[in-house]
C-alpha cells in the first residue's frame, strides 16, 4: 500500500512481511514529526497515531513493556508499519485527525461529534448583528465560544440584547426597514435601521459587547460607569440613567451564572468516568469564567480501552476540529496520559493542560466527573428501557426478534396543497434522524393520501428491492385499514411481501392510548393494547415523531410556494436583477405597478427586458 499522495512529504517505510522485524525497521524511521500507521498482514489498518518524533515514539511500542491489553493484543498484530513525516507537528495532528475519521481503525478509540458547536457569532457589517451560528466561519465576522448547546447561546444573545441593544436582524430586513420594529419598542435594539443612533455610538456598544464575550466583565463595567458618570456630569441625566440601567442589566447577566471565576477564564473542564463497562468523557466549558453547561461523549468501536486511553484520544481528536480555550483541566491522574496529545494553538502554541488549582476549578472537575458517571447511568437506563419496548412490541405483534429497524410513514399537507410524505428511522429503540426522509408528493389529485402513500413507500423501497438500501425489521404506517393496505400492495409489488408492517389508526377523538393497529399477518382483526403496554409507547413515540417530521417538511414547502416571487418566472431575471428591481420600486406591488419606460431606468434591465416583465406580470 502507498502512501496518501496528497499528504505532504510522505514516505513509505517497512514492508509486508511473514513476521514483522521491529529492529530492523526502527533504523529506518525518522526524527522528524509525522504519522504512522499500524497494518496486519491483510494490510487492514490496525491503528493511525501521530509523533513529535516518530522515531522515538514508533519504538515505544516495541522497546517497552507494559502496555495496556489494548496496545498489547494490537501489537501482536502488527505486521507492517507505514510513516507520514510532516513538517510540523500541528500538520501532523491534522493528518492524524484526517485519516482516522477516513479509515476508521480497529484499535484507534473513536469519538463521534458530527454536530458543529454553536457560536455567538457578531458580525463585520457597519452595524455588526448579534447572532446565532453553527458551520464555517466567515472572516469578516467575529465568534465567541463554542457553546456546549444551543440554549447556552440564546440566553447569551438574550441577556446581551438586553444590554448593549444590539440589533439581530437579517440583513435583508435590516436593508428595508422604514420604520423601528418590535424589538426597539420593547428596548432590546437602538435602531440602527433607521438612524435613531450614530454609526459611531453603534461601534462603542458593538465593542463593549465584544469585549463582555471575551470575559472582560470588569473593564466594560469600568467604562459604562464612566461614561455614566461623564453623562452625569453633563447634565445629561437621562443618558445617564440609561447607562446606570445597562449597568444593572450586566450585573445581572454576572449574577445569574450557576457558578463563575472573578478571573474571567476561558478554560476546558474534562473528565473520565468508567462504571458498568462503559466508558464517558464529559466536557465542561467555562468562558469568561463562567460555567456554561457541558457534554458527554462515549467512544465508538469494539476495542477495549482505559480511561486514560479514551481521554488521551478525546483530546487528540476533539481539538483538532475545535478551537481549545486557554486552557485544559483534567484530574492529576489523567495528566501523564494525554501525553503527545496536547493542542496546539493557532500560533502552533501548546495549550497549557494542568490540575485544578483553587476550590472553584475543583468544583468544577467534581461536577465533571459526576456528570460523566450520571451519563453513563442515563445511557444504559435508556438502553434497558429501549430493549424492554422492543421486546414487548415483538410479543404483542407475534415477532419472531424484536425489530432492530423501524420505518414509519405519515402524509401532510393544507387541503390538498404542499403534499409531503415523511419517513422517520428507530434503530434499537432510538430515533436515528440522520436516516430521515422526506419525500415532496407531485402528480396526484390533491387530497388523495392513498396515492402520496403508494408514491413515498414505491419510492422508498424500491431502493430496498434492488439491494442499494437496507431493509427495516418494521413498517409502522399512520393510518387505517385503507393507508395500510396500500403499503402491502406497494410491498407485495416490490417483491417485498415478506417485510412485517402494521397501521395505525387513530383512536376514538385522536385519544392517546386508544389507538388500532392492523397487522399484516392479520387483517381482518385489528389489535388494541392496552394504554400502559410499552410496545404501544414506542409505536406512539414514533407514530408522533414521522407526524412532526411531516408537519415540518409540509409548511416549508407549502411557504416557499407562497412565497415564491412571481418574478422568479422570468427569464432572464435572475437573483442579482431581482433584488434591484424590489429595492428600486419598493417591493413587487411597486414593480407591478411600473411602466415599461420606469423598468427601464432600473440598471440591467433593458428594454426588451423590461417589456417582458410588464407583460409577463400583467398576464391574465
Amino acid at each position: 500500500m502507498s502512501s496518501d499522495p496528497s499528504a505532504p512529504n510522505s514516505t513509505e517505510v517497512g514492508a509486508a512481511l511473514p513476521a514483522f522485524d521491529a529492529r530492523e525497521f526502527l533504523t529506518t524511521l525518522t526524527d522528524a514529526p509525522g504519522v504512522y500507521r499500524m497494518l496486519d498482514a491483510g494490510e487492514a489498518v490496525l491503528y493511525i497515531g501521530k509523533a513529535k518524533n516518530l522515531k522515538r515514539r514508533v519504538s515505544s511500542y516495541f522497546q517497552k513493556s507494559g502496555h495496556s491489553p489494548r496496545i498489547a493484543l494490537m501489537l501482536q498484530q502488527v505486521a507492517k508499519v507505514e510513516t507520514t513525516a510532516t513538517r510540523s507537528e500541528a500538520e501532523a495532528l491534522i493528518l492524524e485527525n484526517t485519516l482516522i475519521k477516513k479509515l476508521a481503525p480497529k484499535y484507534n478509540i473513536l469519538f463521534r461529534d458530527d454536530k458543529s458547536y454553536p457560536y455567538i457569532c457578531l458580525s463585520g457589517d457597519e452595524f455588526p448583528r448579534l447572532a446565532f451560528h453553527r458551520g464555517a466561519f466567515d472572516r469578516k465576522s467575529r465568534y465567541f465560544g463554542p457553546f456546549p448547546n444551543g440554549y447556552a447561546v440564546r440566553e447569551s444573545i438574550q441577556l446581551l440584547q438586553k444590554t448593549f441593544l444590539l440589533r439581530t436582524c437579517e440583513n435583508a430586513v435590516f436593508a428595508h426597514r422604514s420604520r423601528p420594529c418590535l424589538m426597539h419598542q420593547i428596548h432590546r435594539c437602538k435602531a440602527p435601521c433607521v438612524g435613531l443612533i450614530s454609526a459611531m455610538d453603534y461601534a462603542t456598544d458593538a465593542r463593549l459587547a465584544e469585549l463582555f464575550l471575551r470575559g472582560r466583565h470588569g473593564e466594560v463595567i469600568d467604562r459604562l460607569t464612566a461614561l455614566m458618570e461623564a453623562a452625569a456630569a453633563d447634565l445629561q441625566f437621562e443618558q445617564a440613567a440609561a447607562l446606570r440601567d445597562q449597568i444593572r442589566a450586566l450585573q445581572a447577566v454576572l449574577h445569574r451564572q450557576f457558578v463563575s471565576s472573578t478571573r474571567g477564564e476561558n478554560v476546558d473542564v474534562l473528565a473520565v468516568a468508567s462504571t458498568h463497562g462503559e466508558l464517558c468523557v464529559n466536557l465542561a466549558m467555562v468562558r469568561g469564567g463562567l460555567h456554561l453547561g457541558d457534554r458527554a461523549f462515549f467512544p465508538k468501536g469494539d476495542a477495549a480501552a482505559t480511561p486514560a486511553e479514551a481521554l488521551a484520544a478525546f483530546v487528540g481528536q476533539h481539538y483538532a476540529a475545535h478551537p481549545p480555550p486557554a486552557r485544559l483541566i483534567v484530574a492529576t491522574e489523567n495528566l501523564e496520559s494525554i501525553g503527545e496529545e496536547v493542542p496546539w494553538t493557532g500560533e502552533g502554541k501548546p495549550i497549557p493542560i494542568g490540575a485544578a488549582r483553587n476550590e472553584m476549578e475543583r468544583a468544577w472537575l467534581a461536577m465533571a466527573e459526576n456528570n460523566a458517571r450520571l451519563a453513563i447511568d442515563s445511557r444504559r437506563q435508556t438502553k434497558s428501557r429501549a430493549g424492554a419496548r422492543l421486546l414487548a412490541l415483538a410479543e404483542a405483534l407475534s415477532l419472531a426478534d424484536p425489530p432492530a429497524r423501524i420505518e414509519c410513514f405519515d402524509i401532510s399537507h393544507t387541503m390538498g396543497e404542499g403534499t409531503v410524505a415523511s419517513c422517520v428511522v428507530c434503530v434499537d429503540g432510538t430515533m436515528k434522524k440522520s436516516d430521515y426522509r422526506r419525500f415532496n408528493i407531485s402528480g396526484i389529485e390533491p387530497g388523495d393520501d392513498y396515492a402520496a402513500m403508494r408514491q413515498a413507500l414505491t419510492r422508498r423501497y424500491e431502493k430496498v428491492a434492488t439491494g442499494e438500501a437496507a431493509a427495516p425489521d418494521l413498517i409502522l404506517i399512520d393510518g387505517g385499514k385503507g393507508q395500510h393496505g396500500v403499503a402491502r400492495e406497494v410491498l407485495a409489488e416490490l417483491g417485498l411481501p415478506y417485510l412485517a408492517s402494521v397501521g395505525v389508526a387513530k383512536g376514538e377523538e385522536r385519544k392517546p392510548g386508544a389507538e388500532t393497529l392492523f397487522r399484516d399477518t392479520s387483517p381482518t382483526e385489528p389489535l388494541q393494547l392496552a394504554p400502559d403496554h410499552p410496545g404501544l409507547h414506542l409505536i406512539q413515540e414514533i407514530r408522533d415523531e414521522a407526524h412532526r417530521f411531516a408537519i415540518a417538511g409540509h409548511r416549508a414547502r407549502r411557504a416557499k410556494v407562497r412565497g415564491r416571487s412571481k418574478l422568479e418566472d422570468i427569464a432572464g431575471i435572475g437573483p442579482t436583477r431581482r433584488r434591484k428591481l424590489l429595492a428600486q420600486f419598493g417591493g413587487l406591488d411597486g414593480v407591478i405597478s411600473a411602466t415599461v419606460e420606469d423598468l427601464c431606468r432600473v440598471d440591467g434591465i433593458s428594454r426588451k427586458l423590461a417589456e417582458e416583465i410588464h407583460q409577463q406580470l400583467h398576464a391574465n
